[in-house]
């Protein structure tokens, strides 16, 4: 498929998921406007990069999408640097683990404005203009924590049952204006972040990473295999495909039967 000609706003796409969604977009042919935190240096040699090896147009924000203000200021910049937004694809978020009793009350406000209304104030930022074109395509990266709940994760898996709500939502509002919303929800996925916390656990444990690596997949999924950036960015791709026109308000599994059981 092609995508050329489209537009698409990655966030939290300087590293891991969202950098394997941005270059497989941009791998179809789309213009990309990049977002993230990280040294400016290295996300401008990331995004020469990106355009260079696909011959694509990228640009970069570096909007906080917690903050409604900034958030439409980085799709004003889609529009006037790359002639629009057609796709969206909120993967931004972040992590904290305590008990619920010892949950800092800040670190619950970082984590559901980050993951849960950060989506929202990007996909409402981005549909009118979606809606007037008669096409588009909106996909939050969820998490296998969509559906299912792990302890010392309350604000992670409150905000990504939360996104798997407003995906829902979207995707009836918009269910006759020519735009879909899906959530992709993934299992492990490795990830830069990934590999540094099983060398960490192999150190810990006094055991291979080979061996973290197992010992950490069997405690959730069945398949003892990570997922990739790349597997991830080729699932996006396919849900921006005339092939997935009808799939809409879906939660989309790859997980390695992470649910299943």
């Amino acid at each position: 498929m092609s995508l050329k000609g489209k537009v698409a706003l990655v966030t939290g796409s300087t590293s891991g998921i969202g950098l394997g969604v941005a270059r497989a977009l941009a791998g179809q042919g789309a213009d990309i406007l990049m977002n993230g935190f990280g040294d400016a240096a290295q996300i401008e040699a990331l995004r020469a990069g990106l355009a260079r090896e696909f011959g694509v147009r990228v640009a970069f924000s570096g909007g906080d999408i917690s903050k409604p203000d900034q958030v439409a200021a980085m799709v004003a910049q889609g529009h006037a640097e790359l002639g629009g937004v057609d796709i969206v694809v909120n993967n931004a978020g972040i992590q904290f683990v305590a008990d619920v009793v010892d949950f800092p009350d800040e670190q619950w406000d970082r984590v559901i404005a980050i993951n849960l209304s950060g989506a929202f104030h990007v996909s409402k930022a981005a549909l009118p203009a979606m809606k007037a074109k008669g096409w588009g395509r909106i996909i939050n990266i969820a998490s296998a924590h969509g559906l299912v709940a792990s302890g010392q994760k309350a604000a992670y898996v409150a905000a990504k049952h939360g996104l798997l709500g407003l995906t829902k939502v979207i995707a009836i509002e918009m269910a006759n204006a020519g735009v879909t919303c899906n959530a992709i929800c993934p299992g492990w996925v490795l990830t830069p972040l990934v590999e540094k916390q099983l060398a960490a656990r192999a150190k810990q444990d006094n055991c291979s990473v080979d061996e973290a690596k197992r010992r950490f997949l069997a405690e959730k999924q069945p398949m003892a295999q990570f997922s990739t950036p790349e597997e991830i960015g080729a699932t996006a791709v396919f849900l921006c495909s005339e092939g997935a026109r009808t799939i809409t308000g879906a939660p989309i599994s790859v997980d390695g039967g992470w649910v299943a059981q």
